[in-house]
Order: C-alpha cells, then structure tokens, then sequence
C-alpha cells in the first residue's frame, strides 16, 4: 500500500488481538496510523524499528483504544539535510502490539525520498511573442497577435495563389476571379486590424 492512513484493527478477533490491514506500507512524509477499537478497551504499543526509528518518529510510543472507536497516531517522518528531504529510501517496521506482548502485527514501511523540487526560470514567465519591453509586435502601430500574424500570412499566400492560377488561366474570368481573392483578403485584413 501506498500513502493514506494506515488501519489496525485492535481486539476484533476478541481479547488481546491486533491486525493490520497490509504487511507493506510506502510513504513519502508523515502519516498516520488508525487504531479501530472492537470488544474491550485495549492498550496499544507503538514501535519503530530499523532505518524507520532513524528517520520518523511517534509522539509517544502508548495509545489508549476505547471500545468502538478511533484512535488516531501520527508518525512524523523527518529529512536528513538542509532540504529536510531524505537522500534515498529507507526501510523500517512499526510493530504494534497489544496484551502486554501477547498479541502484536508488524508492518514493513518504505519512506522514498520526495523529487528534488523543480526549479522555474523567470524568463519562462514572459511570453515568447512579445518584444522586450513585453509590448506584443505591431505592424503601423497596430499590435498584432500569433492569430492575427497568421490570418495575414494566409491572406497574402492566398493572393499569391490567385495571382498565379489567373495568370495561367489567363482572360477575364481569371481576372475578376484574382480581383475578388484580393478585394476579400484586402477586407478581412482591415476588419482583423480594425
């Protein structure tokens, strides 16, 4: 299992019994583990082992479980560093335990290291169409935009178009056909820059 809450469930089975939900647990940070009371009331001791009691810690190491209800015990997991982020994984148990001993669950516990964090150039935060002083580009003191920039290029590829088919085609129809490609461009650059 992955993040989340850990759940133990504490005497359902009756008596002095302690069961987990998983055998493996993999944490980034701090979590927490839930204790499910069921039966009696029960004492429940908390233990880190291997390279989990170097890096985390339980803020104490007994809990009180009512009958019927939730006792929450949170696990502080603390960086090595000036980042306060470990270096890489480390690998521990949490033992619980309840009846003095006699019944106790042990969970495998992975604490990864969090990705290093990632760095923004400030640059990035000026679009790259605009000049330097951040005005966008302007054709006659009129500022374009891409779209803008674009629905020209096409207007001006169109008319060159026009003008090669109506010089192949030759005549007048070809003619008036060149005029109305190039009046209608002529139109909707005006509109655009309007």
């Amino acid at each position: 299992m992955s993040g989340g809450e850990l759940v133990v469930d504490v005497g359902r089975d009756g008596g002095a019994s302690i069961e987990a939900e998983v055998d493996a647990y993999e944490t980034r940070g701090s979590f927490g583990v839930l204790l499910r009371g069921h039966g009696g009331p029960a004492h429940v001791h908390c233990r880190l082992g291997g390279g989990l009691a170097e890096v985390a810690s339980v803020e104490r190491s007994n809990y009180y479980v009512e009958p019927d209800d939730e006792t929450a015990v949170p696990v502080a997991i603390e960086g090595d560093g000036e980042d306060g982020r470990l270096g890489e994984p480390v690998e521990g148990s949490l033992e619980l335990s309840t009846g003095y001993g006699a019944a106790s669950t042990t969970i495998a516990v992975t604490v990864t290291p969090r990705p290093p964090p990632v760095e923004v150039d400030e640059r990035l935060a000026d679009p790259p169409d605009r000049g330097a002083d951040g005005a966008p580009p302007s054709v006659a003191g009129v500022e374009l935009d891409a779209s803008a920039v674009g629905v020209v290029v096409l207007g001006l590829l169109a008319v060159v178009v026009a003008a090669a088919t109506a010089a192949v085609v030759g005549g007048t129809v070809a003619l008036v056909g060149f005029l109305f490609v190039t009046v209608g461009i002529v139109v909707a650059v005006a509109v655009l820059l309007a």
